[in-house]
């Protein structure tokens, strides 16, 4: 990452972060497939940030999921977090279920968890502790889920109504009117449903009720350099994992600013006035493109449009403001 602005000029107020609104914490989980996209690091570091939230589990997705349960272990540990909230490990897949063969390949992001021991992701199955968290408290939890939807479809097999006990069902997923080139480009089939187009389809048919942050919300939401600049020099515990994911995520040839798509979700309940959302039916094709059927009796909402420099700068707000460590041990 490079640092534009002299660190002489850069002055970072720390600030409490927001009060909490009155009540009860949230409870939610979150699902993802940390380590591929950098988006996920970002999310789960606005969610970890977020006091509104009581974090029931990190439950691992897609691909090697072991790797990313190791990073989230990491991740946790270093803010002194691992005992308080568990790792799951997903099923492993292929990078697309049903046409490849191979477990899904490794990430440059891996090596930030590599061979890190003091802490282990927790044996749990994630359909088990999906369905175990949703039922133990019915109409409490939000399940974000931010990667391809394999746990989902476990779970539903396993137990068909369980997403229908959940508070709601956030999930970065689908394409409706633009395209990851944004206003004006048709849609694509966007990854998350591609990856896993029939247990997508097993999530539209799951009756819960469910929101999609599909591209038309999730496209225009980039990090910048100024902003990666300030996470650079505010040098927390977080801030820092995030500026390493980051550096190992650009070995791999993406671009300087990434797009933040899992951020969205977990905006959406922070901060339900940066969005519009209306009530739609999705159909999930073969290919995993997801089709607008109108006239058809709503099966989700999804999103439709979203204020993304507000929201860039509100969660930027809290990975600075944010203060997680290690507790210091005499």
């Amino acid at each position: 990452m490079r640092a534009s602005t002299p660190f002489a000029c850069i002055v970072i107020l720390l600030m409490p972060l927001a009060a909490v609104a009155a009540g009860p914490r949230q409870k939610v989980i979150f699902d993802c497939d940390l380590g591929g996209d950098i988006d996920d690091a970002f999310a789960l570091s606005l969610l970890l940030s977020s006091p509104e939230f009581e974090v029931l589990g990190l439950v691992m997705d897609h691909g090697n999921t072991t790797r990313r349960g190791q990073v989230a272990a990491r991740l946790l540990y270093e803010m002194g977090l691992e005992k308080q909230i568990p790792v799951v490990i997903g099923r492993a897949t292929p990078a697309v279920v049903g046409e490849d063969t191979e477990i899904a390949g490794d990430s440059k992001q891996f090596l930030w968890g590599r061979g890190f021991e003091s802490w282990k992701p927790a044996s749990a199955d994630a359909a088990g502790f999906l369905i175990e968290n949703i039922r133990k408290y019915p109409g409490e939890v939000i399940l974000f889920t931010v990667g391809p939807v394999c746990n989902i479809q476990d779970v539903l097999r396993r137990d068909p109504g369980a997403l229908k006990q959940a508070k709601r069902v956030i999930a970065m997923f689908g394409s409706f009117t633009m395209g990851y080139g944004g206003p004006g480009t048709r849609p694509d089939a966007e990854w998350n449903v591609r990856a896993d187009a029939r247990a997508g389809q097993a999530l539209l048919a799951s009756g819960a009720r469910l929101t999609l942050a599909g591209l038309d919300t999730t496209t225009m939401v980039k990090l910048r350099e100024a902003d990666r600049t300030r996470l650079l020099y505010r040098n927390s515990p977080l801030t820092d994992a995030l500026c390493g994911l980051y550096i190992l995520w650009r070995q791999e040839g993406a671009g300087p600013d990434p797009t933040l798509f899992d951020v969205v979700p977990v905006g959406m309940v922070l901060w339900p006035d940066l969005f519009t959302t209306r009530p739609a039916h999705v159909r999930v094709t073969e290919k995993g493109f997801t089709e607008l059927v109108e006239g058809a009796p709503p099966n989700c909402e999804i999103g439709v449009t979203v204020q993304a420099d507000e929201l860039v700068k509100r969660t930027m707000n809290r990975y600075l403001e944010q203060n997680l460590m290690r507790p210091h041990v005499p």
